[in-house]
Parts: structure tokens; sequence; C-alpha cells
């Protein structure tokens, strides 16, 4: 298809492309996202340094042979992993509103 090459080029180059103005954007690093998600929803990483801190304890309850604390600090365990699973859902609802 010689021919179409040697039409296409008899009408001349093309028109230069308008420089449009692009967005720049830096590389975002582990810590730079993890403040800033911590920034938009502050209560998902309070729900699991609490999940951790309760878990840590009741673990160290259960070694120390306090069953009865060990298996509160288990309750206590699935209502802060409740706590932030809803933190999560709730800070999924409000950014799916903003973007609306």
């Amino acid at each position: 298809s010689p021919s179409l090459r040697a039409a296409a080029m008899a009408g001349g180059p093309p028109p230069p492309l308008e420089p449009s103005p692009l967005p720049v954007f830096r590389e975002e690093g582990f810590l730079d996202k993890f403040l800033r998600k911590t920034r938009e929803n502050p209560l998902v990483p309070l729900g699991c340094l609490c999940t951790v801190g309760v878990l840590t304890y009741g673990l160290i309850s259960f070694q120390r042979g306090n069953i009865r604390r060990s298996q509160l600090m288990m309750r206590a365990r699935i209502l802060a992993q409740g706590f932030t699973f809803a933190a999560l859902l709730g800070g999924m609802v409000v950014t799916a509103m903003k973007s609306k």
C-alpha cells in the first residue's frame, strides 16, 4: 500500500498539537500515602491500634494463667475489630459520596 502512504504524505505534515497543560504527579511513597489515608479516615488506624493492644494484653493474660481476663480481652478484641471494620466501611461510603 505504498500509494496510500504517498497520498497521505502529499497532504503535508499533520498540524502541530496544541500544548495542553498536563498535570504533574509526584511519586507518593509509603509514608506519604499512610499519612494521607490516616488524615482522610483517622478511625481506622485507631481501631487497628486498639485491636492489637487488646490482643496483646489478652495473650499476655493467657500466658500468665489469668484465663478470665484473657477471655474478656478476646471478646474486647472482637469489638475492636468490629469498630475497625465499621470505620473502614464508613470511610469508603464518605469517599464515594465525595466523588459524586
